[in-house]
């Protein structure tokens, strides 16, 4: 049984280069980054002449043990965590994604999505190319195989220059670790430093786990490329308008995380505050249903003078469970994750503060709870506009049918989901949350205005990461 509240986000990378524990310094940075992906986790190390790896479905802790990690030899590493948007959830669509051609072995661990992965596939399977994935980061393997005969830097320069849409990066050689950032900085990637040796992460919550300093993020664009003796940034594209997704800070990203220049926290709190301006609410007490609305609902508490309470007790235990609930157990799936606690909520004008609404179905089944402890009023706030269109860089929203506000208005939404009121934040109040300027941020699933037009035949078949 898989429980899905919010949108998910594709995946999470990470390397290192220039350490001795190489594999064991990624596998607790993948372990800071499982909640970007928890369908599959791999490593990939390299001692400079040998490549080892080691992939598998499940979490990372449940992957990976002492035993199969001492085998991960060398100084050299890169690690993924996935959640696949689209397409098989199995073993060999698993990252990093492995090939050796013309004597050179390639690995990569990719974040994003490439908007024309169709036209690009289509093109090198016409050429002779064959894929043993679904994975778009297969296609990135490919392109660069076939410059690789004109040097690395040059291989990376040509396939960035044909590769459109959302990545973040880290490709390694039995000599080498690379990290590259789309143009438009869709997904964050950070370099950090232990030691003599670099880091690269998608989030900087994994550098502080492992004791890293932070040093800069890889800019949009940019390619890194990191050897023995060796730092060099390649920059090949004009600088172009940054759209950096703003669901990382409402949603994906760990609120100890700084991503594009601010802290999350600081970001969910301010948006709390500014709901709490926008819509004021007489209740007994404001709540979240947590994790995801923890750090809003603390701002919008501390900006409304209207109490935080904890109404409902999240099981951190939840494990994976294919056995069915029996019949007598009703919305099993909501309250083996989240009991409510009747004393609190009997009879109590609630504002349960939320950060986004996708489908709905969830926060209907969570709502039903709530009545059933007694909650007298319901009332709900949400840290962002109505998601209405579908997103093409790395959420697993493809397509508008799976949005509720596509087509169906904020009454109908609250009377759907049971509840006595429904308050979005304002767009230009959560853009001013951010502290970022307002012109920085990819806004496509709110207004559906696109940074990168999909190729013509786009599906969701070719969504993946």
């Amino acid at each position: 049984m898989k429980f899905c509240h919010g949108p998910r986000e594709a995946c999470g990378v990470f390397g290192v280069f220039g350490h001795k524990d190489a594999a064991k310094l990624t596998y607790f940075g993948l372990y800071a980054l499982q909640h970007r992906g928890q369908e599959s986790t791999g490593i990939v190390s390299s001692t400079g002449k040998s490549i080892y790896e080691h992939k598998g479905m499940g979490l990372v802790p449940e992957v990976f043990n002492e035993t199969n990690l001492t085998g991960l030899y060398g100084h050299i590493a890169i690690g993924h965590v996935r959640y696949s948007t689209t397409g098989s959830s199995v073993a060999k669509n698993a990252q990093p994604f492995v090939v050796s051609h013309s004597g050179k072995t390639l690995a990569i661990a990719h974040n994003g999505n490439l908007t024309n992965a169709r036209e690009l596939r289509n093109d090198l399977e016409k050429k002779g190319s064959i894929f043993q994935t679904t994975m778009d980061s297969e296609i990135i393997v490919h392109l660069l195989a076939r410059n690789i005969q004109k040097g690395l830097e040059e291989a990376m320069v040509q396939t960035v220059s044909q590769i459109q849409g959302a990545y973040s990066c880290v490709l390694m050689t039995k000599e080498k670790l690379i990290a590259f950032r789309d143009p438009n900085g869709f997904r964050p990637l950070c370099l950090g430093l232990l030691d003599e040796g670099y880091i690269v992460a998608s989030e900087t919550c994994a550098l502080d786990l492992i004791e890293a300093q932070h040093i800069r993020d890889i800019d949009p664009g940019e390619i890194l490329i990191i050897g023995e003796d060796e730092l060099k940034s390649i920059k090949p594209f004009p600088e172009r308008r940054k759209t950096f997704c703003i669901f990382e800070y409402i949603y994906f990203a760990r609120p100890d995380s700084t991503i594009f220049g601010r802290n999350v926290y600081a970001v969910r709190k301010r948006l709390g505050k500014k709901m709490a301006q926008e819509y004021p609410i007489d209740a007994d007490f404001a709540m979240p249903f947590p994790d995801s609305g923890n750090y809003a609902a603390i701002g919008f508490c501390q900006e409304s003078g209207i109490p935080l309470e904890m109404g409902v007790i999240r099981n951190h235990y939840v494990g994976r469970t294919f056995i069915e609930p029996v019949q007598s157990m009703r919305d099993f799936e909501v309250k083996v994750k989240l009991n409510p606690v009747k004393e609190i909520l009997n009879q109590k004008r609630v504002v349960i503060v939320e950060d986004s609404i996708v489908r709905a179905t969830t926060s209907k089944m969570r709502i039903k709870t709530l009545r059933e402890a007694g909650a007298w009023e319901i009332h709900m706030v949400i840290s962002c506009p109505p998601l209405k269109h579908p997103c093409y860089y790395g959420i697993d929203f493809s397509t508008s049918g799976e949005l509720i506000a596509s087509d169906h208005s904020v009454e109908e939404i609250k009377n759907f989901i049971g509840l006595d009121s429904l308050c979005y934040l304002s767009l230009p109040g959560m853009l001013e949350a951010t502290g970022l300027d307002q012109d920085s941020f990819c806004l496509a699933c709110f207004n559906g205005r696109y940074p990168i037009q999909p190729k013509e035949g786009f599906s969701k078949l070719y969504l993946e990461s």
